[in-house]
Formats: C-alpha cells, structure tokens, sequence
C-alpha cells in the first residue's frame, strides 16, 4: 500500500527569507516540495526561482552529480570517469599530505560561500581546513565584507540588526541599497507591504527603479556612487528642521560634533546636483526618516562600490544623529547573526584547530593567486561556482586550466567550475540532511530536515569531509563530531527548550517572545563604548577618521556604469542549470535607459557588446526606465557555459578593492558599449 506523508524542512539559500518548505512523499520518495502553510514568511508559497528548482533540476537524478570522479581529459573540457570514495580521498589525501609534509600547507587554497547557509554544511568542513592550515578565500569578500567592517569600526557589530516585529511601531521604513522584490520576495511581500498597509511610510535609495522601489512612497534613484553625498544631504535637513536628537548624540556617539561642517555643506540643492536629483525629494525623504521612529535596511548592494565602507560610514550617522536606537519602531539591519540567538560560530568552525600560517586571501585576489604557482599548488571548492561567480573570471578560468595545480570541487552537479577540476565530489542536497538555517533577517532557528535519500553515493558536505580527515590520518575529535551531536549541542546554546526532533515537528520556531531592542542598553563593543563616528582604529588602518561625503565620478569618456543586481530567477549562481529557469531568463541583456538608447541609435533586441580591459560580453539591449542614463543593468548569475561569449557579467569585474577589507567594488564596473556588428 501507498504511504503518503510530508516532512517540513527550511530554505537553505543565501537569502532574508529562510522559508519553510513541505517535502511531500510517497513511500520515501519526495514527490514535491511546496511552502509550508504554517510558516510565517511563506505562508504556503515559494518564490518562483526555489517552487521551479526544487521540483525541476534539484531532484533530477540525471543532473545530478551521484559518483566521485576523476578527470580524464583536459582542464574546462567536463570530461570525468567514475572512481569510488576510497580512491577519491585516498588521492587527495596523498597531495595534500605531501604538501604538508613539505612545509606547504598554505599553498592549499579553499574557496567557498553561501551554496548553503545551513550551520552545518555552511560551515563544519573549515575544522579541516583549520587543521591543515590552508588559506582561505575569504568568502565574503566577493560580497559583503566592507560593510561588515565599516559598522564593527562605528558600532562594535555588524550582526545585531533590528528585530523585523518592531515594523508595527515604525513610522517609515528606509531601504537603502536593497532590492528585496528579488532578493526577499517574500519579506517583500509580507513584511514591507504589510507596513505600507499599516500606513508606514516606505522609502527607497537605489540607483535602478526595481519593483520594491516602484511601489515606495518615496524612490530616491541617486545617481550610483552618489551614496554618501545623500546621506550627509539627509543630515543637513535633519539638523535645519531640528530633527536631531542631542542628548543621544552627546551621551552615546563619540565625533558627532566633528562632522557638522561636512554636513552644513552639503545642501539639498548641492546634494540635488551630485546625485542627480530633485532638492525636494531629498528633503521629503529625510523628513520621513528623521520624523521616526525608523528602521534602516542596509542592502548588500549598496557597500559593493569602491567607497562601500564610507557609504556605511555615513548611513551609520543617520542612525546616531537621530537616535534610532534601543525604541520600538527604531534601528537599523544588515544581518541578524547567529550570536544574537546565543549560537557561538566558533562551536561549528573549531578555530583552535588551526596551525601556525593559517591565513586567508581576497577574492580580488583569487586569480592572481591561482596563477602563481609558489602560492597555489591546490584548490578545494564548496559550496560555491567561482568560474561563474568570482571577478576576473577570464585570468580566474585560465589559471584554472593549470596542469600543475590539484584541483577538489564538491558540488551537487556539474558546473563552471568542476569541469576544471581534477577530482569531483558529488554532495547531497539539503533535502538529503538535516541542518539548521538562521534566517539573517528575522530572530527565528529553523530545522532543516531530511526528506529523501542522497542520490547514488553523494553525501552531505559535513560526512565527507569527515572522511577525508579520516583518509589523511587525523585523529582530532572536533575532526570526526557527528552531525547530530553538532545540531544538539547547538541547540543547546539557544533559548530553545527541545531537541532537533522537537523542532523538526515545528519547522520554524520564534526565540523570543516579546520584540527586541536593538542594542537595548546603549552600550557597544567600541573602545570608547559609544557609537564611534570618528574611528581612531579606521584611522590606524589608513583610512579617514570620519565619514566623507564622497561622489564617484562619472564614467570615462563614452563608457557607461554596470550595476549588476540579483536575478529574479537566480540564487547568486543557484539555479543556472534548470532548464525552466533559463527559458524565463531568456537571453541576457542589458537594461538601457531610453535616453542612452536613443542617443546610440539602438532599439530594442539590439545586439551589443560590452568590453573593458577585463573582458567583453555579448548581450542583447532592453529599453527600460528601470535604468538611468549612463548606467547599464546585467543581472548577475548566470552560468558562462550557458550564455553568449561564455561568459556572465563577472567577466567585466576587475579585482578592484573597495575601501574597507579588501571587498568587492562589482557595482562599480565601467565599459564601452558597441553594436555587435562594429566590433566585429
């Protein structure tokens, strides 16, 4: 007889919303995968890139990756024969021994990110890498870094963000740099539009007029790099309509006073010239927020420039000069981490076990480094695509090609990346493991539960590096703890009072039963205690003291800016394989404001490439108002190997550094723009 039944589990994907999901089974077997009715945020729906994968590409067994493989032809051909597991880790072991042996540890290079956030298969497998004393690719430097730094300097924590409930007290909600109509379809749908209906006033800052934007009460569409000179605008209106709150200046920020010359100067008629804005919008805009209480979304995107951490800097004043802190309906967030739920990281990841030289690279450096050989003898990626998603990705996929550098890709399917790699191993999906996913927007912990059976040998990222630790002889308990024991002792460290059993039943649970307070006793992990808005430790690193009011200047020449957002249908690089994801994709393109396209002649289905000293990208023009004059959108994610030009907008990246810890200056990217028949 049939046995029908449904397990819940949770999205594991790089994005705010954490959904819940219903597996639904026939004897073992899941037959779909839906959103969880009871779930808070997906209340029964997914979005339409997770409800078309999770029942397209995810559970297709001829897709994915079910055996280890060794490769047999040349590097980027994709050609592999199956080899067991034993074979596998018996010959990554013996490479990286003799590294080690030799002295050379560091030159084993492992680079990974965001394929899951689950805590487990995140983030278990650095206790080996610890070990060994690899360096690491520091994975968010391809995306968030700067900003987590700029507001560790000015707050003492980048991961305390604001508790989503206090919303119903909120009298405007300011997103800044976020597009959560892609990127949180659902918190888009159900958190900001909810406001709205409550008579939030919604603003948004961002220089492409995406959907959340379009339906804001306020759209700011700032000329790109403008970001700071906005802010001190915002700070201007504020002091001259004595919105200010001084007695938390005076008691809690250390350097306000300092910037009031910077601020006077940067007028709403000065800042309306820089950002290429209306004067009136900006005042609007800066009474709504500083008439708060209000809460400031701080989007990844926006710190993604070359001035990203100053930009950060100056949002940070906002909060300050106006008090949005420690009140109902007040704060700011650019993540919820798991510190705030009582989880110490340090539990998953075993920092103690790392050796004398342990270190990390930028992936502004990735391709230079995989090039020299002296720094780079192997490479193990996880849980990401860098042929697809890393800058510089022609140097990248050439240094990839070396013969001499032993190359590990641990991946659900074939890819970008594996297709260089020497030996792949095939990983279960988070259908096939359990694992707990902390939403990084609301203060929520989730289960991730197993629903189905690993296709063919393939195993969760957790269990084979286990046995790889085991293939290379190590014997460190923290080497070889079991997943269970892990997610138990995890949980423990919660306000949760059950068991991971217990919160399988449940799905999603909330932590706190009254809304929090964002930074409730005023008190911050600064050397001064206080919000620091001048830095003395910035200023020990060579940055500037303060906050500037920095503008990027226009593009060189002809050329024009790209900014390259999320996808509507893409998870970063997630979801390039499905056949019905790329079908809605259509062919890639480049979003041109009508202006640009009527002043170059080019209609609509153009054909044109982009080009720079980087790279070139064949794309076919879209005319839309969502763009601006001089700037040009390409949606990032893509896959290379299914695009034109075999090549994704990441092709065009250079490996420039922003301001603050060496991160990523992707919406900075500047490029000549021809018809496809002229430069050919």
């Amino acid at each position: 007889m049939t046995v029908t039944d449904s397990v819940k589990t949770t999205c594991p994907r790089d994005c705010y919303d954490a959904c819940g999901i219903v597996a639904v089974r026939q004897d073992g077997v899941i037959q779909k995968v839906i959103g969880d009715p009871d779930h808070a945020i997906a209340r029964g729906g997914l979005c339409g890139k997770c409800a078309i994968a999770y029942n397209g590409a995810w559970r297709d067994p001829t897709l994915r990756l079910a055996t280890p493989l060794r490769r047999v032809g040349a590097k980027g051909e994709g050609l592999f024969a199956p080899v067991s597991w034993d074979e596998a880790l018996s010959e990554i072991a013996a490479r990286f021994q003799a590294l080690i042996q030799a002295g050379e540890a560091r030159t084993i290079l492992h680079t990974h990110y965001t394929g899951t956030v689950g805590l487990v298969g995140g983030w278990f497998p650095l206790r080996l890498f610890n070990r060994i004393g690899a360096t690491e690719v520091d994975p968010d430097t391809v995306c968030n870094k700067a900003g987590h730094m700029a507001l560790e300097l000015t707050f003492g924590d980048s991961l305390e963000g604001f508790d989503p409930r206090s919303a119903a007290e909120a009298r405007t909600i300011l997103i800044w740099g976020a597009n959560p109509s892609h990127s949180a379809p659902h918190q888009d749908r159900n958190w900001v539009n909810a406001a709205r209906k409550r008579g939030t006033t919604i603003v948004v800052v961002d220089p492409i007029g995406h959907q959340t934007a379009r339906a804001a009460d306020h759209h700011l569409k700032l000329a790109p790099g403008s970001d700071a000179a906005l802010a001190f605008a915002f700070l201007n209106v504020l002091r001259a309509h004595g919105l200010v709150d001084q007695a938390f200046l005076e008691s809690c920020v250390l350097g306000w006073e300092d910037l009031t010359a910077s601020i006077d100067a940067m007028t709403p008629a000065r800042a309306a010239a820089l950002c290429g804005l209306s004067e009136d919008a900006i005042v609007e805009a800066a009474l709504a927020y500083g008439r708060g209480p209000s809460l400031l979304w701080l989007g990844q995107g926006v710190q993604r420039q070359p001035s990203g951490g100053n930009v950060f800097r100056c949002l940070a004043a906002l909060v300050a000069f106006t008090g949005n802190l420690a009140k109902p309906g007040a704060g700011f967030l650019y993540m919820n981490g798991a510190g705030g739920r009582g989880i110490d990281m340090a539990s998953v990841t075993s920092p103690d076990l790392a050796r004398d030289g342990t270190g990390s690279i930028s992936h502004m450096d990735f391709a230079a480094t995989l090039e020299r050989s002296s720094d780079a003898k192997a490479l193990v990626n996880w849980n990401n695509n860098p042929a697809a998603s890393s800058p510089e990705q022609s140097r990248l996929r050439r240094a990839l090609k070396r013969e001499d550098l032993f190359h590990v890709a641990v991946d659900l399917f074939h890819t970008d990346t594996t297709a260089y790699a020497d030996i792949v191993l095939p990983a279960a999906s988070f259908l096939e493991c359990d694992d707990l996913v902390l939403s990084y927007f609301d203060l929520t912990l989730s289960a991730q539960v197993k629903a189905g059976a690993p296709v063919g040998q393939s195993l969760p990222n957790s269990e084979i590096f286990r046995r790889l630790a085991a293939a290379m002889g190590y014997d460190d308990p923290d080497l070889f703890e079991t997943d269970e024991a892990l997610l138990e002792r995890l949980l423990a460290q919660t306000p949760y009072a059950g068991g991971f059993a217990d919160l399988a039943r449940s799905g999603t649970v909330e932590l706190f039963p009254e809304e929090r307070l964002q930074f409730a006793d005023l008190v911050f992990n600064t050397p001064s205690g206080r919000i620091e808005l001048a830095s003395a430790r910035a200023e020990a690193l060579g940055l500037p003291r303060l906050p500037q009011p920095h503008v990027d200047p226009p593009p060189a020449g002809d050329r024009i800016r790209i900014l390259s957002p999320a996808s509507q249908w893409l998870m970063n690089s997630s979801y390039g394989n499905d056949e019905q994801i790329r079908r809605r994709l259509g062919p890639p393109t480049v979003a041109l404001h009508p202006d640009d396209a009527d002043r170059r002649g080019l209609v609509e289905g153009d054909a044109v490439i982009l080009s720079n000293e980087t790279g070139r990208l064949p794309l076919t023009v879209r005319i839309t108002e969502e763009s601006q004059p001089g700037v040009g959108v390409v949606h990032k994610g893509r896959w290379p190997g299914a695009s034109a030009g075999d090549a994704n907008v990441n092709v065009l990246v250079p490996g420039r550094k922003s301001d603050f810890a060496e991160s990523t200056t992707v919406h900075a990217v500047e490029a000549d723009l021809v018809r496809q028949d002229a430069a050919e």
